[in-house]
């Protein structure tokens, strides 16, 4: 049996592409350009089209799926650089058995989740 991940891949609608990456590269210390040599200008999140990730496209907002992203660090300091950059933290901390996370929405509306996994 071959192991795969249960997410594949994600996409966020937004209303504008360069503000959005902006956010996320903000918050999750990605670096990330917008794309526009294809029939769908996009965002690629932090270059990942090889893996695992997902891409930021202009359409409607807060109309999609939450998808949960992983910090580099904690979820407090995940959740201030939500509220730097623009956007609304929903939520303290919350426990869960993998480690915990925070809600929060980028500043289209969309709701996110910051991801800090408990250490082994």
């Amino acid at each position: 049996m071959t192991t795969q991940p249960i997410v594949v891949w994600g996409e966020i609608p937004v209303k504008n592409l360069e503000a959005s990456a902006a956010f996320y590269d903000t918050v999750f210390g990605w670096t990330s350009a917008v794309d526009r040599s294809g029939p769908q200008p996009m965002v690629l999140l932090n270059g990942a089209g090889d893996t695992v990730g997902a891409n930021l496209f202009e359409g409607e907002s807060a109309t999609g799926n939450i998808i949960h992203f992983a910090v580099p660090d904690s979820c407090e300091a995940a959740a201030d650089r939500v509220s730097t950059a623009g956007g609304k933290v929903l939520s303290p901390p919350i426990e869960i058995p993998p480690g915990r996370f925070v809600m929060a929405l980028d500043p289209d509306g969309n709701q996110i989740g910051l991801f800090q996994a408990r250490d082994a």
